[in-house]
């Protein structure tokens, strides 16, 4: 079965799915993007990643090229074109193709903005053999320019954070900045002491994720306890339990911190608890 891709208001064979070379997501990293996960047919969270799409548009000062109720029509049709019963959408919007390459940005009027979506089919997506061994992250300094709050397409450096990590024989990478734990390198990160759940809090040092508000909405509803401050190293170390959230890795537990077990050094009872109920009540309210 040939994926079919959405491009500019058309659905087409991914081999036909093309944009121009001087488009500036291209030659700039103009460009913002989401990625929505899809289980049993159905979109998790769609109103919280086009609220932040908004937002990431509003601070780059671009317009957005479609609505939500579009983008999710759009959505809904790509999952089905595809097939896709477990997976995910990726979704990406530049400032478009000027016709020529300047550092100035081209007027709206007359350089429309790109839009491109595809899904990837991740059969089992929800039952990663993984959340129930955990994953091994490393330290890396946190480089990324400041406004880390806009979901940009500048990945270059959580690319090369997660080859740091394979490189080291873990699974990814915790950055840090002035010797705080900012996030990983496509996820925010989180320790457990003595019952307590310790998030970075929001602000433009790390991306405000749709699964950590989710997350941290469950657990204040389970009556877990959430304190949102910076955390180092040394106290992710001696924590009972570490994980990390994102939109396809869900929460997924972390039990190896720069080669020093976390904890018991197996998926903590926070983590694995709120991976059910994250599961379970996304579900219920999945578009």
């Amino acid at each position: 079965m040939t994926r079919i891709v959405y491009v500019n208001g058309h659905y087409l064979p991914e081999a036909e799915a093309t944009v121009s070379v001087f488009d500036r997501g291209f030659l700039m990293a103009d460009g913002v993007y989401e990625v929505t996960s899809v289980l049993d047919g159905k979109l998790l969270d769609f109103p919280g990643h086009a609220l932040r799409l908004e937002r990431s548009l509003a601070e780059l000062d671009m317009a957005s090229p479609v609505t939500p109720d579009e983008l999710l029509a759009i959505f809904r049709e790509l999952v089905a074109q595809n097939g896709v019963t477990d997976g995910m959408i990726y979704l990406q919007i530049t400032r478009g193709n000027p016709g020529d390459r300047d550092f100035a940005f081209p007027d709206p009027a007359s350089t429309p903005s790109t839009i491109v979506a595809f899904t990837q089919s991740k059969p089992g997506l929800a039952d990663s053999p993984v959340a129930k061994s955990g994953i091994k992250v490393i330290s890396i300094d946190d480089i990324r320019w400041g406004r880390r709050d806009i979901k940009t397409v500048q990945l270059l450096y959580p690319s090369m954070g997660k080859m740091m990590a394979k490189k080291a024989g873990a699974d990814d990478a915790w950055m840090v900045q002035d010797g705080f734990v900012t996030e990983g390198t496509s996820n925010n990160a989180y320790i457990v002491k003595g019952g307590r759940i310790i998030t970075r809090h929001l602000g433009h040092e790390i991306l405000h994720g749709i699964t950590r508000a989710a997350v941290l909405r469950f657990a204040a509803e389970a009556q877990m306890v959430v304190e949102e401050r910076a955390f180092t190293l040394a106290e992710a170390s001696q924590a009972d339990e570490a994980f990390i959230t994102s939109a396809s890795a869900f929460v997924m537990p972390v039990v190896a911190i720069d080669g020093a077990t976390v904890g018991s050094g197996t998926p903590g009872p926070v983590a694995t608890r709120l991976r059910e109920i994250y599961l379970e009540e996304s579900r219920k309210t999945a578009l």
